[in-house]
Parts: structure tokens; C-alpha cells; sequence
């Protein structure tokens, strides 16, 4: 039996944590992972107590056709890899490899394309994550280095999305 290397075994336990969002457009899984140990998960969903989009039958981002990678603060979910982070100690975030899984609704395909927005890159980069592994589809996925994210600031760009 051959076993699953240990990049694809966390972006699969990211894919299983993202079947609890609640986007209708695309949820995504994230798992921080540090020594081997699975410090914390998240998964895209409204904040504790609101309504989700799932229940409310509607995503107005979708209904202002709003590109992806804008105007985030319509949206009513707070992204994984924050959700994520918000459940983690900073300690056990230092040097760390966030995972993570996006699927589009749609179609049930896993995002080729997936990758955190700007606020979320911002987020990891202040935890002390090192490294985030994407999937880009079962077997495939890209390693970014956090350090990129701050050197090649695409915040001072004028292109919006992702």
C-alpha cells in the first residue's frame, strides 16, 4: 500500500473542514498545522448567531455580480483561513503551514485557482505563518512562502481580485 504524502494528507482533512461552510458561492477549508499537529481548522461561514447564506437561500455578492476578490466587506462570512486563525494561539502559529482546500458551489469542483484575498494574506502574515499550501486539485498544489506575500506587497498594485 502506498501512503498519501503528508502535504495532500492535510489539504485532505482542509477538503473534508470545508464541507461545513456555508457559502453558496465557494466555501473554503483551511487547517494551521505546526510539528505535525493540527492546531486549528476553519471553514467559510457567517459569524456565530448571524443567519448563513445557506439559510438565508441568497448571497448578495452573487446578486450584485460582484467579481471575485472584491468587496469582501459585503459579503456575510468570515473567510477560513481567518476562522482559522482566530481559533489558534499566536505560540502555535509561529512558523506554521496553513492548509488550504476552495470549491466552487456551482459545479463541486475544487478551485485550480484558489488562493487567500488581501485581508486574509494580511491576517496570515501577522499570525507568523511561514508557508500555505493550496490545492489545486487531488493530487497537485502550489507552496507559497509568507515571506513573498510581504516583500511583493500586491497591495500597493492597482489590480483588485485574485
Amino acid at each position: 500500500m502506498e501512503r498519501r504524502d503528508k502535504e495532500n494528507y492535510y489539504l485532505d482533512i482542509a477538503q473534508t473542514v470545508l464541507e461545513r461552510g456555508t457559502c453558496l458561492r465557494r466555501n473554503f477549508g483551511a487547517i494551521i498545522v505546526n510539528n505535525d499537529i493540527i492546531i486549528s481548522t476553519g471553514y467559510t461561514g457567517a459569524p456565530r448567531g448571524r443567519k448563513n447564506c445557506i439559510d438565508l437561500g441568497k448571497c448578495i455578492r452573487e446578486e450584485l455580480k460582484i467579481n471575485r476578490g472584491e468587496r469582501y466587506e459585503l459579503c456575510r462570512s468570515v473567510h477560513a483561513e481567518a476562522n482559522a486563525i482566530i481559533a489558534a494561539k499566536r505560540e502555535e502559529m509561529l512558523g506554521a503551514t496553513l492548509y488550504l482546500v476552495g470549491k466552487e458551489m456551482k459545479t463541486g469542483e475544487i478551485m485550480k485557482d484558489a488562493n487567500s484575498c488581501a485581508m486574509c494574506k494580511r491576517l496570515i502574515i501577522n499570525a507568523g505563518i511561514a508557508r500555505v499550501v493550496i490545492r489545486n486539485d487531488n493530487e497537485r498544489y502550489t507552496v507559497v512562502d509568507v515571506r513573498d506575500w510581504i516583500y511583493k506587497d500586491d497591495s500597493l498594485g492597482e489590480t483588485f481580485g485574485y
